[in-house]
């Protein structure tokens, strides 16, 4: 079995494809799991209080030198970057930011018209860009197709294609709501401060709540590892999900304590990878990302606000943060768009129909689980980089 760091039969090595300045290649076992796995060393964390105070602060330093757009698509996440910035404008007297938000006409579950309606009336920002999105960021489309020659494989696929907003912000610093799911979700002490709080009250707990306390309360090493090859892709060969799994089961041995497991996540090597090679197709453009959510001031601002308890869950952690900024609905709610259908439509599905195998090691996937992947109504976003190593295989390259 070809086991990670050794060359995919079909597949480019890193050395290989095309060299692109700052551009980080995943290996060959994180190419058919469709994920990136491992640490890497974590930036100085400053522990600072006033989380809001130091978003304010990340913010305004783009507005303050750059045209400023803010990638904004009207979740939680976006919308909060969105707000603060516009407070901090105007506080200061700075340019307001400019909302850029990609829309996809006809699509099932990537309509935000509502939710982006609700926070931007909310606002009162006077422009923004909106960007129609029709088969322009297509995996196959002509924008992924052309970077896949100048590039080469680059994780995550979609990446291929993030001209389609970028080319909208030339010259200027692209904010984003990029890590909030990580940085202010629910941690492994989560339930902890949630049983504590009902402890405070006459009410007594859920059996539930009490059943995750308790796991939260279990060492890492001692939870069963078959969870994590139960959320393997199914075309991960026997040996190769187990590896993988193993390697993911390394990357979730979260701190019991809430601003441990915050902090944490700076050293996330998919988080750097996918930072880095957003970055990289962005300076071909001239844009500046900027995730402010990501930030290691606010990271650590944010932890030690937080301390050992942290807080009851996402939406306590944002009305903290914004409640003062954004309506409690947009707060508040739990629904989510899914983009992954924009991706795929008819050539796609029939250069998946019609692979031959190339560019994608037999030895670590399955090839006829990958094909029924990407034959389902909605392909899985793990399956979305082997088929640019399919495409790439199948040309030769």
């Amino acid at each position: 079995m070809a086991l990670p760091g050794r060359e995919t039969r079909g597949t480019p090595s890193p050395a290989e494809q095309p060299a692109t300045v700052g551009v980080t290649r995943v290996d060959e076992l994180e190419l058919a799991a469709g994920w990136v796995f491992g640490r890497t060393p974590a930036p100085p964390v400053p522990r600072t209080g006033g989380a809001r105070v130091v978003l304010e602060q990340v913010v305004r330093e783009s507005l303050a030198v750059a045209p400023t757009f803010v990638g904004f698509s009207g979740g939680r996440d976006s919308s909060l970057v969105l707000a603060v910035a516009a407070h901090v404008a105007r506080r200061d007297g700075l340019p307001l930011p400019v909302p850029l938000t990609l829309t996809f006409p006809g699509v099932e579950g990537a309509d935000e018209s509502e939710w982006q309606e609700l926070v931007l009336d909310h606002l009162g920002l006077p422009d923004r860009v909106v960007v129609p999105v029709h088969d322009e960021m297509r995996l196959l489309g002509d924008l992924a197709r052309s970077g896949l020659e100048r590039r080469g494989l680059l994780f995550p696929a979609v990446a291929q294609a993030d001209a389609v907003r970028l080319v909208h912000a030339t010259g200027g610093h692209l904010l984003t709501g990029e890590g909030g799911d990580d940085v202010l979700n629910r941690r492994r002490g989560t339930p902890l401060h949630l049983l504590r709080r009902r402890l405070a009250t006459p009410a007594l707990p859920s059996r539930r709540l009490l059943a995750e306390a308790g796991r939260a309360l279990r060492p890492v090493a001692t939870l069963p590892r078959d969870r994590y090859l139960a959320v393997m892709p199914p075309w991960l060969r026997a040996d190769a999900a187990r590896e993988a799994a193993r390697r993911l089961a390394a990357d979730d041995a979260s701190p019991l304590r809430w601003d441990r497991g915050v902090t944490r996540l700076l050293g996330s090597r998919a988080t750097q990878v996918v930072l880095g090679n957003l970055a990289a197709v962005a300076r071909e453009h001239d844009v500046t990302y900027v995730h402010p959510l990501l930030d290691p001031r606010f990271v650590g601002a944010l932890a030690h606000d937080g301390g050992a308890w942290g807080y009851a869950g996402r939406t306590d952690v944002l009305r903290r943060l914004a409640g003062d900024l954004l309506p409690d609905p947009v707060l508040a709610r739990t629904s989510k768009a899914w983009f992954n259908a924009t991706r795929w439509g008819p050539e796609e599905r029939e250069v998946a129909r019609r692979w031959d195998g190339s560019g994608v090691d037999p030895e670590l996937v399955d090839h006829d689980e990958l094909r029924a992947a990407w034959a389902s109504p909605v392909p899985p976003a793990a399956a979305e980089l082997l088929l640019h190593a399919a495409w790439l295989g199948t040309r030769g390259e």
